[in-house]
């Protein structure tokens, strides 16, 4: 899975630990899920599209690896 959350904090100049605190998780998981070491919880990503006023599939997007 894929995603822009970097892109979108980036346009919303927000921190990693900034955005760790808004939704409360810490700065790694925040971190991981950019680097796309981690792949997050339904919660957590619809926790991430509530703050950015996005729906989920703008900030996670599956990748052909996924559906198979």
């Amino acid at each position: 899975m894929k995603n822009n959350l970097k892109v979108l904090r980036a346009m919303a100049s927000i921190s990693q630990g900034d955005l760790a605190d808004k939704i409360q998780v810490s700065r790694q998981t925040i971190n991981a899920m950019e680097t796309g070491k981690y792949v997050p919880s339904t919660v957590l990503a619809l926790k991430l599209a509530r703050f950015f006023e996005k729906p989920v599939e703008e900030i996670f997007q599956l990748e052909d690896d996924d559906v198979k």
